[in-house]
């Protein structure tokens, strides 16, 4: 991992993880030459509208991790000063030859986040989210492994992912939301998993289910997962 610095101390506003080390096969060709998360959404790469959302709410130490074409970010972003923030990036393919999926992706970067931080995918649009510091400190405070965000469910995944009853997450039934790839973590989630390990986050999410420590919410404001070039066009034309 590139970049300088230590843990977060009590008190500290946390930090955050922007993923961005997909390689975006259904945005194919778009992704053959930049990655997904620095594509143009309305003026300005996908990525950057999360990294000045966090900045705006306090936020001043976000790691992004990278694999396909991961020296793009760098160039294009460079040590965050521009947004007010500092930037690290934790590089996949350079230190382990591919990317690591989410949660491996998360368990690379822990000596960076500290005991609480953000999540947030770098290829979801979702402008008026706000990384409000009282969600932080509500959820540092409780016993909670993770924090998720839902949104209605798109025509593209019409069954959902999680359904929330009484403020908990739950794996079913039905009515589901879909999971916004925005949320609150706590390290400990990710301890388990050895540092270059490919691991996916659901069943995380799922082992929290089941200890009754996964908190969620719902987000009714917009939200694209920018996951196709049509879906990209659509932004950008409206």
């Amino acid at each position: 991992m590139s970049g300088a610095g230590g843990p977060a101390g009590a008190g500290a506003p946390p930090r955050a993880i922007v993923l961005a080390a997909g390689r975006g096969e259904r945005m194919r060709p778009l992704t053959d030459q930049v990655p997904k998360p620095l594509l143009t959404v309305r003026g300005r790469p996908l990525i950057e509208w999360h990294l000045e959302a966090l900045a705006a709410a306090g936020v001043r130490e976000v790691v992004v991790n990278t694999a396909w074409l991961g020296e793009q970010f760098p160039a294009r972003l460079g040590d965050g000063a521009r947004f007010g923030l500092v930037l690290r990036y934790s590089e996949e393919a350079r230190d382990h030859g591919q990317a690591l999926e989410t949660a491996g992706g998360i368990a690379k970067a822990l000596p960076w986040l500290g005991e609480v931080f953000w999540v947030v995918s770098g290829d979801v649009y979702t402008p008026g989210f706000r990384f409000e510091a009282a969600h932080a400190a509500r959820f540092a405070a409780g016993r909670d492994l993770a924090h998720l965000w839902l949104v209605p469910n798109a025509p593209h995944h019409p069954a959902g992912d999680f359904a929330i009853v009484d403020g908990r997450a739950r794996s079913g039934p039905p009515p589901r939301l879909t999971w916004s790839s925005i949320g609150l973590y706590r390290a400990e989630m990710f301890r388990g998993l050895a540092v270059g390990t490919r691991a996916p986050l659901r069943p995380l999410l799922d082992a929290a289910i089941a200890a009754d420590r996964l908190g969620a919410e719902r987000w009714d404001g917009a939200w694209t997962d920018v996951g196709t070039p049509q879906r990209l066009a659509a932004l950008n034309a409206d």
